[in-house]
């Protein structure tokens, strides 16, 4: 267990050095893009300057979480604060679904009444920006398949990414053939691949609020696990979920055979090794009971009579 914190740790520190560089990044690009879309008319542009600022802030956001997560456990949060990534997690997916949908708002709007478009200036700061979202994507991808806090920021990045290319591609076609209504048509795409990925890191969000069993754990091969261990005879009353991303935690209740009161110890470090070793949980509450006791039906764990 020391181990898995040790690790923890050890990412999460990688994972803050990460943020403030790509945090850097799309301060820097947003204002570039700001401009450039002002100037060219681009709603894709400007739409891709508006998902940066909602980067930004995301980023920030989950900046603020890492550090908040670094603090020890209290009387009254005996957990820490873990959980504060997978509450700026959700923030930054709820954000991505309404950016989105302004997206798609401004989007009508221009197949309405279409502009002209300065496309030379769209497609040269679109570029800078993809250059920009490669060295974020870079930055923040080993981190993301540890932390659903990082996570959802490298969504924002791909989502960058994605509508760098978008701006790109709409600005070409519309240097090639005049055809304005690119421009919006690009941002639709742009706010359904968005909207995809905000939905994913919001729906694994809100799963880990509602301590429900990690996607990639099932009850059965728990049980499984548990029964195979020596002298436990039946499992029952088994809760299995998630205190943040990477650290898992289980309760349950093993019927064991009536024995002497110092096998437990060994019971219960053989089932928290097979627990490690098998499904990366670290975080275990087990009580023994026994099926019957020699006396007054009162279950407990005692030596045998001799």
């Amino acid at each position: 267990m020391p181990n898995n914190h040790n690790e923890h740790e050890h990412l999460s520190a990688l994972s803050s050095r990460a943020l403030k560089i790509s945090l850097s990044i799309v301060v820097v690009i947003m204002i570039v893009e700001i401009t450039g879309g002002l100037l060219s008319n681009s709603l894709a542009l400007l739409g891709d300057a508006g998902h940066m600022l909602v980067d930004a802030l995301a980023l920030g956001l989950s900046l603020l979480a890492i550090n908040i997560a670094r603090r020890p456990a209290t009387v009254t949060k005996t957990y820490g604060f873990h959980r504060a990534e997978i509450i700026a997690a959700l923030a930054n997916g709820t954000t991505l679904i309404l950016l989105s949908a302004f997206i798609f708002y401004k989007a009508y709007q221009r197949f309405k009444e279409p502009l002209e478009i300065d496309t030379p200036l769209m497609l040269t700061v679109a570029a800078i920006g993809l250059v920009a979202n490669f060295i974020g994507i870079i930055l923040l991808r080993r981190a993301g398949r540890f932390s659903l806090n990082i996570k959802a920021a490298y969504w924002h990045i791909i989502g960058d990414t994605i509508s760098s290319l978008g701006v790109i591609a709409a600005a070409i076609v519309i240097m090639i053939t005049g055809w304005t209504y690119a421009d919006p048509l690009i941002a639709i795409i742009i706010g359904c691949i968005i909207l995809w990925g905000a939905v994913q890191v919001a729906k694994e969000s809100v799963d880990i609020l509602l301590e429900a069993v990690p996607k990639q754990i099932t009850v059965d091969k728990v049980s499984k696990t548990l029964r195979e261990v020596a002298e436990v005879e039946e499992v029952h009353d088994i809760h299995i979920w998630t205190i943040t991303s990477g650290i898992y935690a289980l309760s349950a209740h093993l019927v064991v055979k009536d024995l002497m009161v110092s096998q437990s110890t060994d019971i219960i470090e053989n089932v928290n090794r097979a627990l490690g070793e098998k499904f990366n949980i670290t975080h275990t509450t087990i009580q023994l009971e026994c099926r019957s006791c020699p006396t007054n039906n009162i279950c407990a764990i005692s030596p045998h009579e001799h």
